[in-house]
């Protein structure tokens, strides 16, 4: 069973603003269920788009992990806002977390990366 996307940004907020980085959420989508699209920030002005994986990266046996992949890397913040429109457009349930750091670290989790127990979110 997953957890409910409501939930799951929320602990995502708390995690970034807990090792001093600065997130928002950008654009709020259906609570129970939205897709979760990470827009990151860099200092140096460009921006990364991370969205969620494709349902081939999951395994039969998943809990629930939300897997996720880099759709745009270090680009100009134009280009990360023309995806996200376009998402939008065809998902107007999804959500946008904005996240200010140059180090997603442990934060998510990407497909083909091996899962790590960080003690916040149990495995």
């Amino acid at each position: 069973m997953r957890l409910r996307t409501d939930i799951f940004v929320s602990a995502l907020l708390r995690r970034v603003f807990a090792r001093g980085d600065f997130a928002a959420v950008e654009a709020k989508g259906a609570e129970e269920a939205g897709a979760v699209f990470v827009r990151q920030v860099f200092r140096s002005s460009a921006e990364s788009l991370h969205a969620p994986a494709p349902q081939s990266f999951f395994a039969e046996d998943e809990s629930g992990q939300r897997l996720f992949e880099t759709r745009l890397a270090q680009v100009e913040a134009d280009a990360v806002a023309e995806a996200i429109a376009r998402e939008r457009r065809f998902d107007g349930d999804l959500w946008v977390v904005t996240i200010e750091t140059d180090d997603l670290g442990d934060l998510i989790d990407f497909a083909g990366d091996e899962p790590k127990d960080d003690g916040f979110f149990r495995r």
